[in-house]
């Protein structure tokens, strides 16, 4: 079956034209912006065969999904959302927590076998969005990680990919317990599928449920908002489709990553976003009902 793979930026901005947000009672267009070029004859080269491609993957009995048609989950009304485009992932960015709502890629055998390495990456403020933004100076003596969402270990089969990784639009205030363990262990385990299945479609963020009246944290100048959690949605589509969630509590108690398990229905509860829209209704039912790992 043909893999659908990410398309260039202009082109994600095509498709994404007919998309809107609300913004204090009106709707305003979502604002898109991309690392990738592309001419605009090939742009439309481009559409046209994504366009066929799913067409013909909607004849398959598994259906392959990519991050590009993660882009059709909607966060809830009145949430700001910037999509931003990147080489390996798409970031939808908010610009009042200072942190993604969501962060999509697909992940695939080979892009597992990177050898690239992240001994010289710097975090970088990504100057795609207006100010204030995060810096990595506001994660100083914070006591919390920069926590990727997008991990560097997907990324390392590209250079660009993996530098783009770095950008703190990918990032979250991440305690340093749950970053260097149980969400390290998730996402090698999330290689270790991509190479059992041939690809996964991944989606991860973080999870504001601070109790009502309480004044929600934030550090640094720029008041990034720090997660009470984090979540994570994992698909595959071979050889038949399935798709699991996990929600972890942003703190330094153990979490091993089999014990965080949920549906992807209680992720879609927590979180505010409707997951795996494009998905035919029977089977976007099924696989975000599942519980346990019995089909991992």
């Amino acid at each position: 079956m043909k893999r659908l793979f990410l398309l260039g930026g202009l082109a994600l901005t095509m498709l994404l034209g007919a998309c809107r947000e609300t913004k204090g009672g009106g709707e305003q267009p979502i604002e898109t912006f991309s690392s990738q070029k592309a001419p605009a004859q090939q742009t439309a080269k481009t559409v046209e065969q994504n366009t066929k491609t799913h067409q013909a993957a909607k004849e398959q009995p598994a259906v392959s999904i990519t991050a590009l048609d993660l882009l059709k989950q909607r966060v809830g009304r009145g949430v700001s959302e910037t999509l931003l485009q990147r080489k390996a992932y798409t970031t939808s960015y908010n610009r009042q927590t200072r942190t993604p709502n969501w962060v999509a890629w697909t992940l695939t055998k080979d892009h597992t076998y990177g050898r690239l390495q992240r001994e010289n990456e710097r975090f970088e403020e990504d100057t795609d969005v207006s100010t204030p933004r995060a810096t990595y100076q506001d994660y100083y003596n914070s006591r919390y990680d920069r926590g990727h969402m997008c991990p560097a270990g997907d990324n390392k089969w590209d250079q660009t990919a993996l530098t783009e990784s770095f950008l703190m639009t990918n990032i979250c205030p991440q305690n340093h317990g749950l970053n260097k363990e149980d969400w390290n262990d998730l996402e090698m385990q999330c290689r270790t599928w991509a190479r059992r299945f041939g690809e996964v479609t991944i989606v991860c963020g973080p999870l504001f449920e601070d109790a009502e009246g309480s004044e929600p944290r934030t550090i640094g100048r720029n008041k990034v908002r720090v997660p009470t959690g984090f979540f994570k949605v994992v698909y595959r589509p071979e050889p038949e489709p399935h798709a699991v969630g996990f929600i972890f509590r942003n703190n330094g108690s153990s979490q091993p990553w089999r014990s965080c398990v949920t549906t992807v229905d209680e992720v879609e509860r927590r979180s505010g976003i409707n997951f795996f829209l494009m998905l035919p209704d029977e089977v976007e039912q099924r696989v975000e009902a599942e519980q346990g790992l019995g089909n991992w």
